[in-house]
């Protein structure tokens, strides 16, 4: 990788702004603590004012993304919510291989899987996805209503 090739990335959204930003939630998971990680990110999205559909919506965005954290990034991952300014936006950091980050698109008929990133994206106001050496970050955002 060198250096000499920025990272890949997929942005559903425009550029963002720099505003006031505080830390709601950072934690390490897996697996087995997926469902308690929803649980407190849920607390945490209500906490900072974000409530009915829409936090229902952003809640499982990203859970989506942690589920694909653990399944295709090396079994866990780091997540970072945040409020900066008037929306909020969580990180979900995985340890996989580091490749292109993968498309966002819908699966079709009875596969398993291939939704989540979909899902993702249209749940949250955006969805970015960055490569670097050590894995993939999916940053998903939303505005508080």
């Amino acid at each position: 990788m060198g250096g000499s090739t920025p990272p890949a990335e997929i942005n559903s959204t425009g550029a963002g702004h720099a505003r006031h930003e505080s830390s709601l939630l950072s934690r390490r998971f897996t697996a087995a603590t997926i469902t308690e990680l929803r649980h407190a990110v849920a607390a945490r999205v209500e906490a900072a004012g974000l409530t009915g559909e829409p936090a229902e919506g952003f809640v499982l965005a990203i859970h989506e993304l942690a589920t694909n954290a653990v399944r295709h990034g090396g079994g866990a991952g780091h997540l970072h919510l945040r409020r900066q300014g008037d929306e909020l936006r969580c990180d979900v950091v995985d340890h996989g291989p580091g490749a292109d980050p993968p498309s966002i698109q819908r699966a079709g008929g009875t596969e398993a899987g291939g939704r989540g990133l979909w899902l993702a994206d249209h749940l949250a106001d955006s969805l970015i996805l960055r490569r670097r050496a050590d894995g993939l970050t999916a940053t998903v955002t939303i505005e508080l209503r």
